[in-house]
């Protein structure tokens, strides 16, 4: 039901099976579920100490009075957070699903597209990349198809490199990807 990996000195990962936890917490609705998903995996991330979860104007959560940077993912039964005690962070979980086919040139440029060939695993690593990449932005009116630049996966390492690109803003992230069951999890390693 609950997993949480530290996987370096920065940065902690946790993921709850929101199915079991409306099961065993008589949880009505999935927007409930996921509520109280993200306060049950982050007091067990943060060791049951007391936090207060906020949100910027934007939507980009933030623990108020922490130096801790945190991003919140969810896609069906599954949530997940990351924790990085030094920078902005991003983290995004996707349900594999045909439907990325139909919706692959609203996110990609043609260097991506033709990296990806229509394959479902393909196009969903790179769309959660570019989620990831604006999570850890945090701010809108982000274009993915021309701000978020996603290179070729390196599949013996599960890493992929990413630039968020705009005209006074360029940064470079390493991010790890990896498959879990029928979902694509990617989470931002470091800058670059």
């Amino acid at each position: 039901m609950v997993k949480i990996d530290k996987i370096n000195e920065k940065l902690s990962l946790g993921i709850l099976d929101l199915q079991q936890f409306i099961e065993e917490g008589k949880i009505l609705t999935k927007r409930e579920a996921e509520k109280k998903g993200v306060q049950f995996l982050l007091s067990k991330m943060l060791d049951n100490r007391l936090f207060e979860l906020c949100y910027t104007p934007e939507k980009k959560p933030y623990l108020a009075g922490e130096n801790i940077h945190i991003s919140i993912s969810h896609s069906h039964d599954k949530l997940v957070i990351l924790t990085n005690n030094n920078e902005s962070t991003g983290v995004d979980i996707e349900l594999l699903r045909d439907k990325v086919i139909n919706i692959q040139s609203k996110f990609l440029n043609e260097e991506e597209l033709a990296c990806c060939k229509n394959n479902i695993e393909m196009l969903t690593l790179f769309w959660s990349v570019k989620e990831s990449v604006y999570k850890a932005y945090g701010r809108k009116m982000l274009d993915f198809i021309r701000h978020i630049r996603v290179k070729k996966p390196m599949p013996e390492k599960n890493q992929i490199e990413a630039a968020l690109i705009l005209p006074n803003y360029h940064k470079e992230y390493l991010l790890h990807y990896e498959k879990r069951e029928n979902y694509i999890l990617t989470y931002i390693l470091n800058e670059i």
